[in-house]
């Protein structure tokens, strides 16, 4: 079988690696971004697409609202499952994430077991993956 990729969006290193270590556990092949603008030109030249991303929200460049945007406006990378990971807590912000079309939404600090119970609410876990 073929593992799942992954694609972890953030500007923090420190961050993409604590998220990597967590997809890499799940058996998904990690890429990195440290911004959205990154993470949209790796996926131009990607020839399958991850099936999931996780995102920070403030990011130079193009923060993780603008790139969940673009990702939604491009019919090749509508399949991609996009998880918000972020500090902002606000409702209004996770109601923008939403709308915008984030499937879920994970605040930071979060613990490995959250994450992954956040991956296995989105059918992206195996069963018993986190035990």
């Amino acid at each position: 079988m073929t593992p799942m990729r992954a694609m972890v969006i953030d500007d923090s290193r420190a961050m993409r690696m604590i998220l990597k270590r967590i997809v890499t556990k799940l058996n998904f092949e990690a890429v990195e971004a440290g911004d959205g603008k990154e993470a949209l030109d790796l996926l131009a030249d990607m020839t399958e697409v991850p099936e999931l991303a996780l995102i920070d929200w403030n990011m130079p460049n193009m923060n993780g609202l603008e790139f969940v945007t673009k990702v939604r406006a491009d019919p090749r990378l509508r399949e991609m499952t996009l998880v918000m990971v972020t500090t902002e807590s606000e409702q209004s912000q996770i109601v923008r994430a939403l709308a915008a079309g984030a499937h879920e939404y994970v605040i930071k600090p979060f613990t490995e077991g959250a994450m992954i119970e956040k991956l296995a609410l989105l059918g992206l876990v195996p069963t018993g993956a986190n035990s």
